[in-house]
């Protein structure tokens, strides 16, 4: 069976800053990355800044926090960074501020997606495809666009699926600089498609 992406019209929302999901609770950002429609392969290019948004939970605050903004390892949280390999993948890294210097960490390779949480497609970086501490977790994030250079994602991770379905938000602003260069390891033979819930359906493909 072939799965297809459809197009759905997404619903109107009003113009929104940085500032603006910055003051958002956690379910009005979820409510919000319902509306909103996914970015294509080719409009992520470059780095975009990146901050958390509320968290569902007071522990996944702390857990968060502590990922993103370890002064130890892996250091203060700065940007993602996507380049386009072709219409339809991409690939990406994050880059952090660790003892005085700028680091790139965690590869991704990146694709248009159905969401996990309704479906509808998302920009999805899949962290599994290269050998790094965020792809042993299964980290995957869906991103939408909120408006000209301003997107609202949501990260998950996780060795179950109930894990894996919590959501954590963050918002990513850019591009603000150019892609430095790849990184990473990528795993030989790696489908991404065994990370994307919509994909592990019987007989399901691209």
């Amino acid at each position: 069976m072939v799965f297809k992406i459809m197009n759905v019209a997404h619903h109107a929302v009003p113009e929104l800053t940085e500032s603006d999901l910055l003051a958002m609770g956690f379910k009005d950002l979820m409510a919000l990355f319902g509306k909103l429609p996914a970015p294509t392969v080719k409009e992520m290019d470059g780095e975009f800044a990146a901050r958390l948004l509320a968290q569902p939970s007071a522990m996944a605050h702390l857990i968060g926090t502590l990922t993103v903004n370890n002064p130890l390892t892996p250091g203060h949280w700065l940007c993602k960074a996507f380049k386009p390999l072709s219409a339809e993948r991409g690939q990406g890294y994050n880059t952090f501020a660790h003892f005085g210097r700028t680091v790139q960490r965690f590869p991704m390779q990146t694709l248009i997606a159905p969401s996990r949480y309704d479906g509808r497609p998302a920009y999805t970086l899949v962290y599994a495809s290269f050998r790094s501490l965020c792809g042993a977790i299964h980290m995957v994030d869906e991103v939408r666009q909120v408006g000209p250079d301003l997107y609202l994602g949501i990260g998950t991770w996780g060795f179950t699926d109930r894990q894996r379905r919590i959501p954590l938000p963050f918002v990513l602003r850019g591009p603000i600089a150019p892609y430095i260069g790849h990184i990473g390891l990528a795993k030989k033979g790696f489908d991404v498609h065994q990370e994307i819930p919509a994909f592990r359906k019987k007989g399901s493909m691209l």
